[in-house]
This record gives structure tokens, C-alpha cells and sequence, in this order.
């Protein structure tokens, strides 16, 4: 094996898997990267995305996926109450949230759903957590439910009650924080009668 090769692999095992613009940052040729794929020295896991063979996503792996191919979308919503544990749903698209004027990274998969917010409830309660060497950003639990009751027509009132009283129940967000993002994403008429229900 070659030098560059181990640097490739030194730098997959610490980091997960990697774009090929970085691997070929890291001093490997594309020809060089084909190569260690054809050897198995090397798994294409997406478009443009390699990992150290075996490699094992996680429960959150489309998320890294995403997160690589498109750095700094923020996850919400469906995918961000699947992260913080607050649905025993799986949805099968990832739900990510972009501005008004954005336009909405193409991607062969995952499947996205893309949700356009406002300037204001995009930059509020966003948290970055590191899944599988990459930094992933998504939407805190508190907005995340705020945000299910803004988006009810697109995926049903039954899921933002749920994430309302299992973020409640779990103490996961305090009723001022829901408050506080009720109010930024202008929900708090429709929320007040369920977080009174819950308190």
C-alpha cells in the first residue's frame, strides 16, 4: 500500500466517509481513487462519496450523507424528531429546511423533502452534533416541535401532538422554550391550548 493510500485511510477511519473532493485534497488522484474502490481497498457508499470497507452507517447515516454532500443544510422536522428521538416513525425522505430565496441541493439519494423557512426561524435553535465524524446540523427538539406545529398541513397535526407530549414527557424542552419558538415561528395561538394541555 502506498503512502497516499494510508493517509486515505487513515483519514476515513477518523472521519467516516469522505467526498472525493477531500480525499483528492488529502493528495489521492481520481485514477488513484478508482483504483482502491476496484481493489476493495476502498466502498463508494453515494455519489461522490467513499468509506473504509464495511463501513456501517448509523441509525442517522442519510443524514451523514446528506451532511456531506450538501455542508450546512439544516436537518427538520420529521428527520430532526427521528434524531431526537421523539417518533418511532422512520421517515423514508430527509426533511431539511432552507430559506425563501434558497435553492434546494440536488441529490440522487437520499430522497429530500425540502421545507422553505423564514430568515428568523431558520438561524433559531439550530444545534450541530458530530455523527460519524461529520458535524450535522439540525433543528433543537423546542423548535423542532414548534416547527411541526407551523408544518402540520404537510405532515399531520397526530405527529406534532406526539412530539409535543413525548418532548414533555421525556423533559427534553421546558414550556418556556416551546414557548419561545411558538412565538419566532408565529404558532403560539394554535400550540397555547396543547402546551396547557401538557404542562
Amino acid at each position: 500500500m502506498t503512502p497516499t493510500e494510508r493517509r486515505v485511510q487513515t483519514l476515513l477511519r477518523r472521519a467516516g466517509p469522505a467526498r472525493s473532493r477531500e480525499l483528492v485534497a488529502a493528495g489521492i488522484t481520481r485514477s488513484q481513487l478508482s483504483r482502491m474502490v476496484a481493489a476493495g481497498q476502498l466502498v463508494r457508499v453515494g455519489r461522490g462519496l467513499y468509506a473504509m470497507p464495511g463501513y456501517q452507517s448509523g441509525e442517522h447515516g442519510a443524514l451523514v450523507t446528506v451532511a456531506k454532500r450538501a455542508p450546512g443544510v439544516l436537518f427538520c422536522l420529521l428527520s430532526a424528531l427521528r434524531f431526537h428521538e421523539l417518533t418511532t416513525q422512520a421517515p423514508f425522505e430527509v426533511w431539511i429546511a432552507i430559506g425563501n430565496k434558497e435553492h434546494p441541493p440536488r441529490l440522487d439519494y437520499p430522497p429530500l423533502r425540502t421545507v422553505r423557512f423564514s430568515d428568523a426561524a431558520l438561524t433559531a435553535g439550530v444545534e450541530t452534533h458530530p455523527v460519524d465524524g461529520t458535524k450535522v446540523r439540525v433543528t433543537s427538539v423546542a423548535k423542532t416541535v414548534a416547527d411541526c406545529f407551523k408544518f402540520r398541513n404537510k405532515i399531520g397535526l397526530d405527529v406534532a401532538l406526539e412530539a409535543l407530549r413525548e418532548a414533555r414527557r421525556a423533559k427534553k424542552a421546558s414550556a418556556e422554550e416551546l414557548w419561545r419558538y411558538a412565538k419566532i415561528n408565529r404558532v403560539a395561538n394554535v400550540m397555547r391550548p396543547y402546551l396547557e394541555a401538557v404542562a
